[in-house]
């Protein structure tokens, strides 16, 4: 793919578009209705034709929007955008639940806790928000979205990711609301230098701090959910409460009760591209590799900022499933897992890694990994998958 933001500044953007939109629809789509008619021709043989167009049109859309920096319009932290599926509410920062560590890292970053947006989705029939202390046992998604820690947002109408949480509200009675949280997206150059690691883990344990201490949810009531960069994200916030869960520095919320990854970002190091693996035979994947001008490799410019690529290969907040010598992710005390992963994505063998390194650390009991045949990243997302209700069944006997 080409360079993230090449046609970000107008009036190249708008002519980028006024081209592109139309190339796309009149030539782009035809020709691959007409090469996949051909089952030999499509990227894989399982796929059907309305599959391989729909994986080609998506991959393109991906690329276009990273060619412009976005095509501009979603909401983010800075402010509450009315929903109709959902309720907005202002989350309030916690620096008093930041640790030395976490702080160190916060200052290198110039990063700080801050209020932000999360939205609240209910099941049907119900209000969105909890209009008092909830009733004990009743369990409450936090989900954070993938988009890699560049892109999307958690609003319950706006992005390509809304189909997640909202399937996901309906497959188990037990659980009848879900807050999506709006942590702050990272930036690099063209666009200015905002928001790298861990920006969005302050964000993500305000929101979690939220549901104990202000809702009023018990800890082992809470399902943490996170597709692609939102799983890397989930990941990071267990780790940070299961680590300093005994703390005398900070009184943090005790761990949640289970952890639900989507498609986990869980190597940002690139230590899995290497010949042979996924990242690198996979292509045809909704996502590309992390060569330097595309977009991954921009996500992981962003969202590393000053701590550089060194920080990526061995730190455990970032790349829990690093394969470097190093690396230093454990995960003694984590809640029950469950993983999903796709054998046409491109994070398959890194995603492979994380349930080895959970199996060996938590035990086989505690950790279900569900892989779905030639399925691309972040299936979920696309309510065209096929795969789509089988993984939610599967979701759903895990969560009974």
């Amino acid at each position: 793919m080409a360079d993230h933001g090449k046609y970000s500044r107008q009036p190249w953007k708008a002519i980028y578009l006024a081209y592109e939109i139309p190339i796309t629809f009149l030539v782009r789509l035809p020709v691959w209705a007409v090469t996949y008619a051909f089952p030999s021709a499509r990227p894989r043989q399982t796929w059907s034709w309305r599959y391989a167009i729909s994986v080609a049109y998506t991959r393109h859309s991906i690329t276009t929007s990273a060619l412009v920096d976005g095509l501009g319009g979603l909401p983010d932290h800075r402010a509450i955008t009315p929903a109709k599926n959902g309720e907005g509410i202002w989350i309030d920062g916690v620096p008093h639940l930041i640790t030395a560590e976490l702080k160190a890292w916060s200052t290198l970053s110039n990063v700080e806790p801050i209020r932000i947006p999360g939205y609240w989705l209910g099941k049907k029939g119900i209000s969105h928000v909890p209009n008092s202390f909830v009733q004990p046992g009743e369990k409450v998604f936090i989900y954070f979205h993938g988009g890699g820690y560049t892109v999307e947002c958690a609003h319950p109408d706006t992005g390509i990711l809304t189909n997640i949480p909202r399937t996901l509200m309906e497959i188990d009675p037990s659980t009848p609301r879900l807050l999506a949280v709006e942590y702050r997206l990272s930036s690099a150059h063209p666009s200015p230098d905002r928001h790298p690691f861990p920006t969005a883990l302050l964000d993500a344990l305000a929101g979690y701090n939220y549901l104990v201490n202000v809702v009023g949810y018990s800890p082992l009531d809470i399902i943490v959910v996170g597709d692609s960069a939102g799983g890397n994200l989930a990941l990071a916030l267990v780790r940070y409460l299961v680590e300093n869960s005994s703390s005398t520095e900070v009184s943090l919320p005790r761990p949640p009760g289970s952890l639900l990854l989507l498609s986990p970002w869980a190597d940002l190091s690139g230590s899995h591209d290497i010949a042979g693996s996924s990242s690198l035979t996979n292509t045809m994947d909704v996502i590309d590799d992390l060569v330097e001008g595309t977009f991954a490799s921009y996500c992981r410019r962003a969202f590393l900022g000053p701590h550089g690529p060194e920080m990526a290969s061995c730190n455990r907040y970032i790349s829990p499933a690093s394969l470097h010598p190093s690396a230093q992710a454990r995960f003694n005390g984590f809640p029950r897992t469950f993983i999903t992963a796709g054998g046409a994505e491109r994070l398959l063998d890194q995603i492979r890694t994380l349930r080895n390194k959970m199996v060996a650390d938590m035990g086989a009991d505690n950790v279900t990994y569900y892989e779905a045949g030639d399925v691309i990243h972040d299936w979920l997302a696309f309510p065209w998958d096929p795969a789509c209700p089988a993984t939610l069944r599967a979701i759903q006997q895990w969560l009974a």
